[in-house]
């Protein structure tokens, strides 16, 4: 007998989404595209706003929308029960004592 257990995943992002539709009660629905499916996200507007205040707020971010496998698509899935935290991505200080990265120009 198998061990149960739940699937969640976690798509990170670092843009904001292109080419959002409000549909039923005000949820904002986008396409993201993992390079192997495209997984179709469906926010609450209350949850949609934490994307549009890292897009304001943040000169880089970063986004975990998690949640569970839903209905597939032609494409891929529809992520099911989704939610988002979002962070300040700072830019990373070259390390003391590192050589300094030079690129050749072609």
């Amino acid at each position: 007998m198998p061990t149960p257990g739940k699937l969640e995943l976690t798509i990170k992002i670092n843009e904001f989404p292109v080419d959002v539709q409000t549909v039923e009660n005000g949820c904002k629905q986008f396409d993201i595209d993992t390079g192997e499916q495209i997984v179709t996200v469906s926010l609450k507007p209350k949850i949609f706003k934490k994307l549009e205040q890292a897009q304001e707020n943040y000169p880089m971010w970063v986004a975990a929308i998690s949640g569970m496998m839903g209905e597939k698509t032609d494409s891929g899935f529809v992520l099911k029960e989704p939610n988002v935290q979002t962070f300040e991505k700072k830019p990373k200080e070259p390390k003391e004592g590192a050589a300094p990265v030079v690129s050749a120009a072609s």
